[in-house]
């Protein structure tokens, strides 16, 4: 394994660490005894040209090779047996009924994403916006990855993935999936107030790109203020074959 510290990424562009930080170095070590991979929302309204978000999200997808990564990853848990976890989005038709929300829960309502039929319905769902990405499916669905009930915002508050993660002992998250500056992020503060320690995989993830700004600049931003590392793709499948 490198002696490089897996947490800084060199090169050019906005999204490169910096030469000199100001915060220290991540000690963060991987126990594959104790740890999970958590997959965030991949789904195919994101992560698909033909989701409903891809006119805001695919340049930075394309830019990452994200949906590659993500499939690295899925892989690469898969083969040391670890224990694998998703944490789905989905609207029903009642969600559709807030009496508010923020500005970008009222852009997903009114493009239809992530939307189902009901809660204990699969109508129009294979192949929808709110299924899984079909190269994703095999590991999905394969009778041992947790898929936690859905979240309804960004963070895992509303649903149960935490719990599922305690009860197979896990303390420890590889984090991945979308959005960066979103789900990712929220899931990221909200895991570690729990107390789990989290790995971010900074290019298997993407951010929106609009004229209020580019949100995968800002979650890299936070990100290296609030996860117990930083991590390539590449660097994480290494660090899981020990």
């Amino acid at each position: 394994m490198s002696n490089e510290n897996p947490t800084r990424q060199a090169g050019p562009g906005p999204y490169a660490d910096p030469a000199n930080p100001a915060l220290p170095q991540s000690d963060f070590r991987l126990e594959r005894s104790k740890a999970a991979l958590v997959v965030v929302d991949p789904q195919n309204d994101f992560l698909s040209p033909s989701g409903v978000s891809w006119p805001f999200f695919g340049e930075s997808i394309i830019e990452n090779n994200t949906v590659e990564h993500i499939g690295q990853l899925f892989e690469a848990a898969k083969a040391v047996d670890l224990v694998v976890a998703v944490s789905p989005h989905y609207y029903y038709p009642v969600d559709h009924h807030w009496h508010f929300g923020g500005p970008l829960e009222k852009v997903m309502h009114g493009i239809n994403m992530f939307g189902r039929k009901g809660p204990t319905t699969l109508e129009d769902f294979e192949g929808s916006g709110a299924d899984f990405l079909e190269v994703y499916k095999p590991y999905i669905l394969d009778g041992k990855t947790i898929i936690a009930s859905p979240h309804k915002v960004y963070g895992p508050e509303t649903n149960d993935l935490a719990l599922q993660l305690r009860k197979q002992g896990v303390s420890q998250v590889i984090l991945a999936g979308m959005a960066a500056n979103l789900c990712i992020e929220s899931h990221l503060r909200e895991l570690i107030e729990q107390g789990f320690e989290v790995v971010v995989v900074r290019d298997a993830t993407a951010g929106p790109r609009v004229p209020e700004g580019d949100g995968y600049l800002a979650a890299i931003i936070n990100y290296r203020f609030l996860a117990h590392a930083l991590w390539t793709t590449a660097e994480t499948i290494e660090h899981l074959k020990g």
